[in-house]
């Protein structure tokens, strides 16, 4: 059964870091790529970043959180990992990690549409 669980989110304040995980199960998150999405209240959900399978390579980030953000993967842990850095308080949302196996026929891996499997978020809030 594919599963994906997030954790690490919480409260910081502007300027402030955390580190996200996307613990997988069911499959080898080496084989697909994996994405980041957050979800403010009110707003569509917004994809971030994306790590594609490692036959591929490659990392992908939106321009709106460009040079604040890292994502990574620890094939040992089957985890995928994103550090927010200098957080501000309109990252403040429910961020989602989601997969998918086959991307030949996905035209923009930042649409939340591509993905097959998802996890049920993390909360991040940035406030003072």
């Amino acid at each position: 059964q594919v599963q994906l669980v997030e954790s690490g989110g919480g409260l910081v304040q502007p300027g402030g870091s955390l580190r996200l995980s996307c613990a997988a199960s069911g499959f080898t998150t080496d084989d697909y790529t994996i994405g980041w999405f957050r979800q403010a209240p009110g707003k569509e959900r917004e994809g971030i970043s994306y790590i594609s399978k490692s036959s591929d390579g490659g990392t992908y980030y939106a321009d709106s959180v460009k040079g604040r953000i890292t994502i990574s993967r620890d094939n040992a842990e089957n985890t995928v990992y994103l550090q927010l850095n200098s957080l501000k308080p309109e990252d403040t949302a429910v961020y989602y990690c989601a997969a998918i196996w086959d991307t030949t026929r996905a035209s923009n891996l930042l649409n939340f549409y591509e993905y097959d499997y998802w996890g049920r978020g993390t909360q991040v809030t940035v406030s003072s």
